[in-house]
């Protein structure tokens, strides 16, 4: 395997940070769509397969509203 040449300095830079409110923002709105996500799926009743959904559905939730918590502590 041929060796891999490396630029002289790295290319990014502190605006290529994620800050934690820009972070949180885009959790409300992915929090927003999964919640979104599972009131549809309830509201055509849950079948086996829709069962599966939402539990990882709502384990995502939850872990999503976890960090989403923990950023504004």
């Amino acid at each position: 395997m041929a060796p891999i040449d490396r630029i002289p300095e790295d290319d990014w830079t502190d605006q290529d940070l994620l800050t934690k409110d820009e972070a949180g923002e885009r959790l409300d709105v992915e929090i927003t769509a999964v919640t979104g996500e599972l009131d549809r799926l309830r509201a055509a009743g849950i079948g086996p397969l829709e069962q599966d959904e939402a539990g990882l559905l709502t384990r995502r939730l939850e872990a999503m509203q976890w960090v989403r918590a923990s950023l504004r502590a």
